[in-house]
């Protein structure tokens, strides 16, 4: 396959066929995964764009080499991301979404020879606005859906192999034991000359003492058996799998191989991580029929390399994390196999065994996108046996996953998905329904979507209106997010109305302390402010503050975040001398509360540094900053969020007085230690860099 310079080629499934498995139906009362398996789709086009890959780049016609999984659009976007950092050497800032755009960009004018390749693009939509492009660039896109790239790659169907290249790569696989080769041609013709077939067939073969005559006489005679129920003769890799299972409880008895195959066949195919069959909830399933006296980690270890060896799944112990490959035709036909109450219970240990393996931290790495797209899969699958008794803990656990890594879009597909689903299995009143609505709120609004954001609001605010009735806190709640959210729009006057008609109710209810009624003036205050009517939201802010003052004392923390508003409010109206008079009364309170060290008291004191750079009045601006930054890396270290944040306002502090040298160096020194304890998301990361950029010009 050759490809010239710029050019982009899909090479697609060349046949379609929807033949059976023994009995794809799910048992009486089994919900399933009804997909049926297209063995003809499983025709080789990963172990061809990957041969082509390695041969480009051993014969060093490329520079820089990189494989993506394009199943979905996060995969795509946490793919570029790694490849961005590859390329360039730097952690790329901003969202994946901006990330991504920063990588086509720079491919498109590089001067490095590239060969990007894209793994099973399902779907054109998927990477709209993510095709790749560059006069130096080659793209491979494998699919088994043609019109994902219609109009975009010079396609190529990949049907069967020829006579040659079957006998060609069965020989290669038995190069061994000769013997093993007898009656080779016969089988070829027999397995249809199908890759995964072969593939399987030659595994087992391989691991075994039969030929390849033996192996025909069984695959005839089981082929003929699973031909009488199903009224067809099955594709060859439709007999070849179930075989290759055979094997497998033959090197390895006890039930074990057929748990950890069918707890993969759950998850996400093209990758699942190791280390969730070592969870103990793996371990549970895989060891529940197991009477050996091995441990369950060897007991996994085995199992998943037996799977390796009959040719059911690829196992990659040296990638970074170890993964599990499993072909998406054989998860289906494992999944319909399942007996009685078996989807139920493998759903359940896959869904444990990802909370219990789920990494902590950073969520825009590799690792993490592995188990989003394993938790993806299982909602696909097994949908009706995981929500039995509400939204399933891991859902929730991926779709914050989504939003902490900065994959805005794929965000709000996958809560508006799963607020779709609950709304189908536990009905749109349900309260983890009306959760999930907010989730895929605030993704929306992240996404800049807010009209849809407001519309989620709304339907928050109906659904508690007829349930609660409109006094209740959490009505109030409801309306003081939609005015929130309106105003995210822009529509102030639509905000502020609902605000005032909120805030009107609540003190006729309960009275003006009220906390509810503070919490709604706070925010009627807030929505001033963003409409530019500083004066307006000052005058709300200090009738808030009296309030809280009278109620809950000058120390408390709600009275010093209100005076803390009221000052930004004077400050944004102007106000210099009565904003600083805030800042020092709340610096005060504080310290006076909490003490000199306390992380609150270190925020008050830079707020206060921050007002006095405003006002210009740099000197003790520079004075506060400095202290700032001092009291933070004693108090709370030189690596805490807020102590990376004064630094960075110390640095525009020298820049505003023209110490360049002094602000540079700071910002280096910043992001130096910022990159070893922050997300690539992180604002203080962020700012920092643009901060730096600004003085440089990089």
């Amino acid at each position: 396959m050759a490809i010239e310079r710029g050019g982009v080629v899909a090479l697609t499934a060349g046949g379609q066929g929807d033949v059976r498995v023994p009995d794809p139906r799910p048992p009486a009362g089994e919900p399933a995964d009804r997909r049926l398996p297209n063995w003809a789709a499983a025709c080789g086009k990963t172990q061809l764009a990957a041969y082509y890959a390695e041969a480009q780049w051993h014969n060093r016609a490329i520079d820089l080499l990189v494989w993506i999984d394009a199943s979905s659009r996060a995969s795509i976007l946490c793919g570029y991301a790694d490849a961005a950092k590859a390329a360039t050497g730097t952690v790329p800032a901003g969202d994946l979404d901006s990330v991504a755009v920063s990588l086509l960009d720079w491919l498109a004018v590089t001067e490095r020879r590239w060969l990007l390749v894209l793994d099973d693009l399902a779907d054109g939509a998927v990477i709209e606005g993510l095709w790749p492009h560059g006069p130096f660039g080659r793209v491979v896109i494998t699919t088994r859906n043609s019109s994902a790239v219609a109009g975009r790659a010079l396609c190529f169907d990949i049907a069967a192999l020829s006579r040659r290249e079957a006998m060609s790569y069965l020989v290669g696989r038995l190069s061994s034991d000769p013997e093993q080769r007898r009656g080779a041609i016969d089988l070829i013709e027999d397995l249809d000359f199908q890759p995964l077939a072969l593939s399987q067939a030659s595994a087992v073969i391989a691991n075994s003492w039969t030929t390849c005559a033996d192996y025909r006489d069984h695959f005839i005679s089981r082929r003929r058996r699973l031909a009488e129920p199903a009224g067809r003769t099955p594709s060859a890799a439709a007999v070849t799998w179930i075989m290759a299972v055979e094997q497998g409880d033959v090197l390895l008895p006890g039930g074990a191989v057929q748990n950890c195959l069918a707890l993969a066949a759950l998850l996400d195919g093209h990758g699942i991580p190791v280390d969730v069959f070592s969870t103990t909830a793996g371990s549970d399933l895989v060891a529940a029929r197991e009477n050996t006296r091995i441990g369950p980690e060897e007991l996994i270890r085995n199992a998943l390399t037996v799977l390796d060896r009959v040719g059911l799944v690829t196992l990659n112990r040296t990638g970074a994390p170890p993964t599990v490959q499993i072909n998406l035709d054989v998860q289906s036909a494992v999944r319909a196999s399942l007996p009685p109450g078996g989807l139920q219970r493998v759903a359940t240990a896959a869904m444990a065994a990802l909370l219990e393996a789920w990494p902590q931290g950073e969520q825009q790495t590799r690792h993490a996108q592995l188990f989003r797209a394993s938790a993806a899969a299982l909602q696909r699958c097994a949908a009706e046996a995981l929500w039995t008794n509400g939204c399933p803990l891991v859902l929730i656990k991926a779709g914050q996953s989504f939003d902490s890594a900065g994959l805005i879009g794929p965000a709000v597909g996958f809560w508006r998905d799963l607020a779709a689903a609950s709304d189908r299995l536990l009905g749109p009143g349900h309260p983890d329904s009306l959760k999930l609505v907010e989730h895929l709120a605030h993704a929306c609004a992240a996404a800049g979507r807010a009209d849809d954001a407001v519309a989620a609001h709304r339907r928050i605010l109906d659904a508690r209106i007829a349930a609660l009735g409109p006094q209740h806190p959490q009505v109030v709640a409801a309306l003081v997010s939609l005015g929130r959210a309106m105003a995210a729009v822009g529509d102030f006057t639509g905000a502020i109305a609902v605000l005032d008609s909120t805030l009107a109710e609540a003190e006729h209810a309960r009275g003006s302390a009220d906390p509810d009624a503070l919490r709604v003036r706070d925010e009627l205050a807030a929505v001033h402010l963003e409409a530019g009517q500083a004066d307006k939201a000052a005058l709300i802010t200090r009738r808030t503050l009296a309030e809280r003052e009278r109620s809950q004392g000058p120390g408390h923390p709600d009275t010093l975040a209100t005076r803390q508003a009221l000052a930004e409010a004077y400050l944004a109206g102007g106000r210099i001398k009565d904003a600083l008079a805030q800042y020092k009364r709340v610096l005060a309170d504080t310290e006076r509360s909490d003490g000199p060290g306390h992380r609150d008291t270190l925020r008050a004191s830079g707020a206060l540094a921050s007002a006095y750079h405003l006002a210009g009045r740099m000197a003790k601006a520079l004075q506060l900053y400095e202290e700032t930054k001092a009291g933070c890396e004693q108090a709370l270290g030189r690596s805490d969020p807020d102590t990376l944040a004064a630094c960075v306002n110390l640095a525009r502090g020298y820049y505003a007085v023209g110490r360049i040298g002094h602000a540079t160096d700071l910002l280096r020194d910043t992001i130096a230690r910022a990159e070893l304890v922050l997300p690539s998301t992180d604002p203080v990361l962020r700012s920092a860099r643009e901060s730096l950029a600004a003085i440089t010009g990089d």
